[in-house]
């Protein structure tokens, strides 16, 4: 019938549309909302009072964190100079705009609704927290300096909202740019691909320098009023080498934030999208994002909550807890070395995000538009242009960590201590990049494995699910090899930097994971930008598709969607690999506070004793138990929407002629309140798993002589779910995707094309990969670090 439509020069903009209400709420928040009506000069003046003070808080701590100050918010400017970049670009015509609105009243109306759960989970967990650290026992040498229980209790909890807090802005942030850069990127489709490409790009780049600023200037801040406020260094008080364990709390409010919202967030797209896919293509035979489809505004207002919003406070926990992971362990070896000066140490993993800023500004910037209309060039295809930006953040980035290692980590103790740092930076920026190309390989349309899952599709629906399982088996292996060869030769690197105990013996090994670490993240604003770039090109794509664009347009929107499917794959494997090692990090930072409460060496754990074994048995369980649950939550909400979509196209024979309208926001309802309820279950088990174990084998530990016994099980259950954690979801993400891509390759006319019966099959490849890809797999790497910090915030309890 559509197809008649435009043949007959009938345009979908002359058919009766009204898109259901979805709320009816102001979209801006109250914050924002009071800030408008405030004078602009008061603002202006206000803001240079608070810069003044934070700088003069950052000169009393350390002149490194002056300059730290200073790039963050010069990169808030260059944020602020491309969003209005981006929002000068015209809206299209008024139907799309109505479709965006309609996409932005539903994305923003869920957030609300979503992170007032999550904050009241949030402030309960606060006073757990509390009166844990109340009761709890203090180190030696939190005695020596004068911190009592209760101030730690209240350093913990402030700390553990901050980053809970941050992380919620980070989500917002990713969320509000991307429900505004859909439509323009749609409009631009119209003109040229590579205008809307550079759209995309700049309003993933917003979000990308936004995120990683905040990350840096909260754990900043929080450093630097630390400093200042107990006085560290002085006489009697805490040493500068201790200040960075207080910042694990923040480490965890972010963690905690970012579960609940890629769980919450994945749910609701994945369930609106196979429920949209199975009725809407499978059955009823129409184009995807059809505006036939009654879930086809409750699957694009799922890319934005689901895959910018989630996404935005993944990787700003991914980055907060590598930095306060890496700042303790600089501690540490400065302690036991006995540097003079540790702050460089310390304060080292900032100033690399702080180039990392300079670096995906430039990146982002390299990105160009061009006059020519059309379809980009097979010579010039998105993916290939975006990779030329990555090349040219990476070879910055190289210089700069380059730069930042001689500036900081050179010691008269060691003087070339600093070039094996500079070569473990390196090993982190290689580590990163053959990620990024594994990911893509196995992912990407243009390679053999997504073209041999497509060609399995040929020959039916179970052929297909078997060759996505196996690929996604497949491609476990070269990651798994790429982490082991990072962390021994970055370990090897530091071992042998010169750097050495009271005692003769390396010190550096672990500081050296810390530092490749921290060069697998030195990029990480333009790999954001790349991640955010996906759902803002899938939005636009279904936007041009529910405002009927002509055919060209739309073959633009499916290049971009493609690609972006793609770099969110990448992405996806990038995070997992930075997962990897901060987790590897935070597990010594745990071993090193257990031994501090304990007052007794804690180096290793023997799995070979039958309690600690049934601990790394029991992290395992929790991996798929967790993984388990999260397909389940969108397999049920699922359902729940085939069976609404299903009974309107009953109900309202009309919808596929075009003469009745579906009831769009029903759809929409059904996810938001399912997603909400659904989330619960597996963040609890996240959350309550470990303490629970910690507890029950305290207890017996304590009955059997073995007093150390429930940290030992905690630290066997967090490493094997470490492990487990990092295979299931390299596993979900690469299957996932595959299926996605392998559809998209159908799509193009491949192998029958759309509607045939491969294409079908794929479709069904693609429903089943959708929970893996989007839930389930982005959740499992927040779900390993967050174990991380919750271990090493409880820690006194397991003792």
């Amino acid at each position: 019938m559509m197809e008649e439509d435009m043949e007959n020069g009938r345009s979908y903009q002359e058919r009766p549309r009204a898109f259901s209400t979805v709320r009816s709420k102001s979209s801006v928040p109250l914050a924002f909302r009071l800030l408008m009506r405030v004078n602009p000069r008061a603002v202006i003046i206000l803001s240079l009072l608070v810069f003044s003070g934070v700088l003069y808080v950052g000169a009393s701590t350390s002149p490194i964190l002056v300059f730290v100050f200073c790039i963050c918010t010069l990169s808030l400017f260059f944020s602020v100079y491309l969003t209005k970049w981006v929002l000068a670009k015209d809206e299209g015509p008024p139907e799309m705009s109505e479709i965006s609105d309609a996409i932005r009243d539903g994305a923003e109306g869920f957030f609300r609704t979503q992170y007032g759960t999550i904050s009241k989970m949030a402030f309960i967990l606060a006073f757990v927290i509390l009166g844990i650290y109340i009761f709890r026992t203090t180190t030696p040498q939190q005695e020596a300096s004068g911190l009592g229980r209760a101030t730690l209790a209240y350093i913990t909890v402030a700390s553990f909202l901050l980053g809970a807090l941050c992380s919620g802005i980070a989500g917002f942030v990713g969320m509000w740019v991307s429900v505004r850069a859909n439509v323009r990127v749609s409009s631009a489709a119209r003109r040229s691909a590579r205008e809307s490409l550079q759209i995309a790009v700049r309003a993933g780049g917003f979000s990308a320098i936004v995120v990683v600023c905040m990350a840096v200037f909260g754990v900043a801040i929080l450093y630097s009023t630390f400093y200042v406020w107990l006085g560290v260094d002085s006489p009697g008080s805490m040493k500068v080498t201790d200040l960075p364990l207080l910042l694990v709390g923040y480490g965890f409010g972010a963690s905690f934030v970012a579960l609940f919202a890629q769980l919450g967030g994945g749910i609701y797209t994945k369930a609106a999208d196979v429920g949209a896919d199975l009725v809407g293509k499978v059955e009823q035979g129409i184009p995807e994002d059809d505006p036939r489809n009654p879930a086809v505004i409750a699957d694009l207002v799922g890319d934005n909550v689901g895959d910018c919003a989630a996404r935005g406070a993944d990787l700003f926990e991914s980055i907060a807890a590598e930095i306060i992971s890496a700042m303790i362990l600089g501690g540490t070896m400065a302690q036991r070395c006995k540097i003079e000066d540790p702050s460089g140490f310390i304060l080292f993993p900032l100033v690399v995000h702080s180039f990392d800023l300079v670096v995906s500004s430039v990146g982002i910037l390299s990105i160009r538009g061009t006059r020519d209309s059309g379809l980009i060039s097979p010579i010039e295809d998105p993916m290939a242009i975006m990779q030329k930006g990555y090349s040219v953040t990476i070879m910055l980035a190289v210089l700069t960590f380059g730069v930042s290692t001689r500036w900081l980590l050179y010691t008269e103790q060691a003087p070339s201590a600093w070039l094996n740092f500079a070569l473990c930076g390196l090993v982190g920026i290689i580590t990163a990049y053959a990620f990024v190309w594994i990911s893509k390989y196995y992912t990407d349309y243009k390679h053999e494995p997504v073209r041999l899952l497509a060609l399995s599709s040929s020959t039916g629906h179970g052929t297909n699910i078997i060759a996505g399982v196996s690929l996604g088996m497949e491609s476990t292996a070269l990651p798994v090899l790429v982490i082991s060869v990072a962390i021994i030769s970055s370990y090897w690197l530091g071992q042998t930097s010169g750097l050495v105990d009271e005692s003769g013996n390396p010190t550096g090994g672990l500081f050296g994971t810390a530092v490749a670490t921290m060069g697998m993240l030195s990029t990480a604003g333009y790999v954001l930008t790349m991640d955010m770039f996906g759902p803002i090109a899938d939005n636009a794509g279904g936007i041009v598709e529910m405002s009927q664009q002509h055919e060209s347009v739309r073959e633009i929107t499916d290049v971009l969607d493609a690609v972006g499917n793609t770099t969110k794959a990448t992405t996806k494997g990038f995070a997992i690999g930075s997962a990897a090692l901060a987790s590897f990090l935070l597990f010594s930072a745990y071993m090193d506070e257990v031994a501090s409460f304990a007052q007794m060496p804690f180096k290793e754990v023997d799995i070979a004793v039958p309690e600690i074994f049934v601990g790394g048995l029991l992290g395992s369980m929790l991996i798929f138990l967790f993984s388990a649950w999260a397909c389940s939550a969108v397999g049920k909400t699922a359902q729940e929407v085939v069976n609404e979509v299903r009974r309107q196209f009953i109900e309202r024979p009309g919808i596929m002629d075009y003469k009745e309208k579906p009831d769009y926001g029903r759809c929409v309802a059904i996810v938001a309140s399912a997603s909400l309820r659904e989330m619960i279950k597996p963040g609890a088990l996240a959350i309550i798993s470990p303490m629970a174990v910690g507890v029950v084998f305290r207890i017996l530990g304590h009955s059997t002589g073995q007093p150390l016994l429930g940290a030992k099980v905690v630290a066997s259950m967090l490493m094997f779910a470490t492990v487990a954690g990092i295979l299931m979801a390299l596993f979900l993400n690469t299957a996932g995707g595959a299926w996605d891509n392998a559809k998209k390759y159908i799509e193009t006319g491949a192998l029958g094309g759309k509607g045939s019966e491969s294409h079908k099959a794929a479709v069904t490849g693609d429903t089943v990969g959708d929970p893996f890809k989007d839930t389930a797999g982005p959740s499992l790497h927040v779900l390993i670090k967050m174990l991380a910090t919750i271990t090493l915030v409880m820690a006194p309890i397991f003792l």
